[in-house]
């Protein structure tokens, strides 16, 4: 193999690839991309055996080939020589030659045979989804899902189309966040669960562009296309819970307040709060305000008020801030709405008017 490209096209494809690679004891070569040269691009594949990611940039390739090198090496090389233009690869005597008009530099190799084949999908049945949306959706839930992978399904990202949009969930069993976000047009597909790690991925690759991505879904995996990005994700077998049976549907009392009241709250409370994060809310409808404590013995106590307008009864209860921080970035109005279904049960946060995102939270015991 022998080409040459521009080092910044180059850099920016292995600077993504890379982040994809894997370090495996078993399996070492998952720690590297493989760069494929043929007739006039160069393919940049990198796999961690869950999702896989090739993407394809322009080059002049004098010998075609194809070579498996340690991604954070090259990565970490290209970035270290920015100020050159062009680069050259070429393979000799078991080792990749990367050199410019400055600099000569020899990286060793693996053997490129041992590895694994990135599945191709048959794109020619796909769906489209404006990036926007995908990205937007599984944004606005991802941070929701089981860190744990003792039950797939709830570390995943659930997205399923409704009529003329497009539903995104995700819950670990004390919270969920839903988000609906309607298209131009209907799609129609299976309902998928996307591995939360791999919906990551998608927000990495996709994020900032402003076009339709082809999507194609198969019974276990999930590719998507935008012009020379090809991403291709395992999804989860299974059946995501019925998470619409537990959504209240009456409440006891319900607050409107500021988000950015709540925001600078936080900052103040998390101070004195417990390893738990345990945070109380104490709801005073008469006073039209809400408080809220945090106590720490190692540390001391703090209770700040905030104002709102308040409907129902007065409340004591008890949840994990950092839960609620979480959320607040999914909410792009100024004021948000608390929703309480009394002691021991779930509140529901959505923005104040708008009903596109919903974000339920399980309390804490006392």
């Amino acid at each position: 193999m022998k080409i040459e490209c521009i080092r910044e096209r180059l850099a920016e494809a292995v600077s993504k690839a890379e982040k994809i690679t894997s370090k495996n004891n078993t399996l070492p070569v998952l720690s590297c991309i493989l760069l494929k040269a043929t007739e006039n691009s160069l393919f940049i594949n990198s796999t961690n055996l869950d999702v896989g990611i090739e993407i394809k940039i322009p080059a002049k390739v004098e010998v075609e080939g194809s070579v498996a090198i340690p991604g954070s090496v090259l990565n970490s090389f290209l970035n270290s020589i920015q100020l050159e233009k062009t680069v050259t690869l070429d393979l000799q005597d078991g080792n990749l030659l990367v050199s410019t008009p400055k600099t000569n530099t020899i990286i060793k190799i693996f053997p490129n045979d041992d590895y694994p084949i990135i599945p191709k999908v048959d794109m020619s049945k796909y769906i489209e989804i404006p990036a926007e949306s995908l990205v937007g959706g599984i944004k606005s839930v991802w941070y929701s899902s089981a860190t744990s992978s003792i039950k797939p399904e709830l570390s995943s990202v659930c997205v399923t189309p409704e009529d003329d949009s497009i539903v995104f969930v995700a819950t670990d069993g004390l919270r969920l966040a839903e988000k609906t976000l309607k298209l131009k047009k209907m799609i129609d597909f299976s309902q998928v669960l996307i591995p939360v790690k791999n919906a990551v991925e998608i927000i990495r690759f996709f994020e900032g562009i402003n076009d339709d991505l082809k999507i194609t879904i198969e019974q276990n995996q999930i590719a998507i296309s935008y012009n020379d990005i090809y991403l291709v994700s395992r999804i989860v077998e299974g059946n995501f819970p019925n998470y619409k049976a537990i959504i209240p549907k009456e409440f006891v009392s319900e607050i409107t307040i500021l988000k950015q009241d709540l925001v600078n709250c936080f900052k103040t409370s998390s101070i004195f709060t417990d390893s738990f994060n345990h945070t109380k809310f104490i709801i005073h409808p008469e006073e039209k305000n809400i408080e809220v404590v945090t106590k720490n013995n190692n540390v001391g106590e703090n209770t700040v008020t905030i104002p709102g307008n308040i409907t129902g009864e007065a409340l004591n209860i008890n949840f994990n801030y950092k839960y609620i921080m979480d959320a607040l970035v999914s909410i792009g109005s100024d004021s948000l709405t608390l929703s309480f279904s009394g002691v021991n049960k779930p509140m529901i946060m959505k923005a104040f008017g708008e009903q596109s995102f919903l974000y339920l939270l399980m309390p804490m015991n006392k």
